[in-house]
């Protein structure tokens, strides 16, 4: 075997989802945090978890992947209506995985950036705008050069009817993907309940606003130069 044919082994493992028996055991204990978001300066975990309204003053969240978690992060904390981010690991079977595990393609996690926003200023379909527009949607278990089922394009939302709001808008973004020669739309959309272990579990604190931490740090953004429709 060839080295090139070595590195396609390789990849073409870290591109297959893991089955739920198969996945690495994890553990019981959560990620540490810190108390607040670096640049927003609000609580990275709920005030009020398992509540009508764990946010607090009817605050939203929805779950993104859309490849390396630090750049996807680093552009919502930047949005206006946006009242903290954190970078996770969800749509996976490992409790509480660490990120050498995520990497290893065994734990069926994808990263994952929760955005928490205040519906008031910034609705649900305009945090998708930014999200179908900041990466590349037709890319299967990778971005750019970042390959691999934890790269995999998601939307993870807190209930059915945002659910259904994230499919209309991929639906709303395939005749302008489609149109562009590209191939199909290959984000995961589903409520969080439903994918993998049904639980978004925190990075590690150092990658939490690793960007802001690391100012010259790595950024994957495979966009591809499409606008949403508005």
């Amino acid at each position: 075997m060839t080295w090139l044919d070595q590195l396609f082994s390789a990849h073409s493992h870290k591109q297959t989802l893991v089955a739920q028996q198969a996945a690495l055991p994890g553990r019981s204990t959560p990620m540490r945090v810190a108390d607040a978001h670096l640049v927003l300066h609000h609580p990275m975990t709920p005030s009020a978890p398992g509540s009508d309204d764990p946010w607090g003053d009817g605050r939203q969240a929805v779950i993104l992947g859309g490849g390396c978690f630090w750049g996807v992060e680093e552009i919502f904390w930047q949005v206006p209506g946006v009242y903290t981010t954190a970078v996770g690991y969800a749509g996976g079977y490992t409790p509480n995985p660490t990120y050498e595990e995520v990497c290893t393609a065994q734990t069926g996690h994808t990263e994952a950036v929760l955005v928490v926003f205040d519906p008031k200023v910034i609705s649900l379909d305009a945090i998708l705008k930014i999200f179908w527009e900041a990466h590349d949607p037709t890319q299967d278990m990778r971005q750019g050069n970042d390959i691999g089922t934890q790269y995999r394009s998601a939307i993870y939302t807190f209930s059915d009817a945002d659910a259904h709001l994230a499919q209309t808008s991929a639906d709303r973004f395939a005749p302008v993907i489609a149109q562009a020669g590209l191939d199909p739309i290959a984000t995961e959309i589903k409520p969080l309940a439903a994918a993998g272990d049904g639980h978004f579990y925190y990075a590690e604190d150092y990658h939490q606003q690793y960007l802001a931490k690391n100012p010259h740090g790595y950024r994957c953004h495979a966009a591809t130069g499409l606008k949403y429709p508005a």
